[in-house]
């Protein structure tokens, strides 16, 4: 693979991103990319499917690479994500030049809490760095997941790579899930779980609403996410707010635990969408990077998509891809994968935040 892209490129990367299937031979894998590509800002995970030019592919590796004088890359790893997110993601800032103007980050999607490692990013470099990327995946399987840094596979850790030069990014997000009924108070919540919506277990609500199909509860649930509205989920956009996925349900204690934190107190709405509103919301999501980042030539795209919007869209999943390339442009290198949670601002000189449900589009240009 390593020799392909350089190939491609005419000459070896300034930096590499590797996203593929969890799968033996991932040591292998990376050595023999790196024997060929040789840099040490190589940054990726494993994944619940991988997007590049030929659309999207699952069980596959893809790598891609730039080679540019106008950008300078840092790469910063902290492990043990599991014993505390926030600290984290402060370590990563610190081991990041002050002059870097964007990060990708990519981090343990089954062991780490993605807010609280922002906030640990945000403390360090300020809240308006723009931080994309995703919380690596397990092609669903939620056991345990890989995060690649140089010649480096590790586990319960997190990876950022920083780019500070003479650049322009462009940054969109938009999930195609609408509001439901009204909205009801988180009355009892921890982090991830939520115990109760107005005063009732939350398992109760939801089987409430969901009917007949509650017993295929978490699964469905990424179908019907819970919608932070009001402060909570106030991220500068009056059409869009944050959306919470199920992971896992206790039945005994009639508790959810969702891939991002509920505030308690918060106000949240069950939300639903359909292939068309997601497909729509994936154009959106290009649409809007492209107006971010302005007369700049756009020349590579990033795209980390939710896991949840791949089995909502079933086989139409590629058309998701398409649709942004079309935006953008089908010439254009294309690279990203299904998440179990995604990194992006909403607005230029926002803060970013952890999203579900969501696309989200990078645009690097000149």
């Amino acid at each position: 693979m390593g020799t392909a892209l350089i190939n491609k490129l005419g000459q070896k990367p300034n930096a590499c991103w590797l996203f593929c299937s969890p799968r033996e031979g991932l040591e292998d894998l990376l050595a023999g990319i790196q024997d060929a590509v040789d840099t040490a800002n190589l940054a990726g995970c494993t994944t619940d499917g991988e997007i590049s030019g030929a659309g999207l592919s699952s069980g596959s590796a893809v790598l891609a690479g730039i080679v540019t004088d106008r950008i300078d890359f840092h790469l910063s790893v902290a492990e043990n994500l599991s014993q505390g997110s926030e600290s984290v993601g402060k370590k990563l800032a610190r081991g990041l030049p002050e002059s870097t103007l964007y990060v990708q980050l990519f981090s343990d999607g089954i062991t780490g809490n993605g807010c609280a490692i922002l906030q640990g990013i945000s403390s360090v470099l300020g809240e308006n760095l723009p931080v994309s990327g995703g919380t690596a995946g397990d092609d669903g399987k939620f056991k345990r997941t890989w995060q690649f840094a140089g010649k480096k596979i590790l586990t319960d850790a997190a990876v950022a790579i920083g780019f500070s030069g003479d650049f322009k990014l462009g940054t969109g997000v938009r999930s195609g899930w609408m509001p439901i009924g009204l909205a009801i108070k988180v009355t009892r919540a921890s982090g991830n779980i939520l115990y109760e919506l107005n005063g009732e277990p939350a398992l109760k609500v939801f089987e409430r609403f969901l009917g007949k199909h509650a017993n295929k509860l978490p699964e469905i649930g990424v179908e019907y996410p819970l919608g932070l509205v009001g402060r909570w989920g106030d991220v500068g956009e009056e059409d869009y707010c944050l959306l919470r996925a199920t992971m896992s349900v206790n039945r005994k204690e009639g508790s959810i635990s969702f891939a991002g934190e509920i505030p308690e107190g918060a106000m949240v709405n069950l939300t639903c969408g359909d292939i068309s509103s997601v497909l729509q919301a994936s154009k959106k999501a290009a649409q809007l990077a492209m107006t971010d980042l302005g007369d700049a030539k756009a020349a590579m795209i990033f795209c980390y998509s939710c896991m949840a919007r791949k089995i909502v869209l079933g086989r139409r999943t590629r058309e998701e891809i398409e649709l942004i390339r079309e935006v953008i442009s089908p010439e254009l290198p294309i690279v990203g994968f299904y998440t179990y949670g995604e990194y992006s601002r909403v607005k230029r000189n926002g803060p970013s935040f952890l999203h579900n449900e969501t696309a989200t589009v990078s645009v690097i240009g000149f």
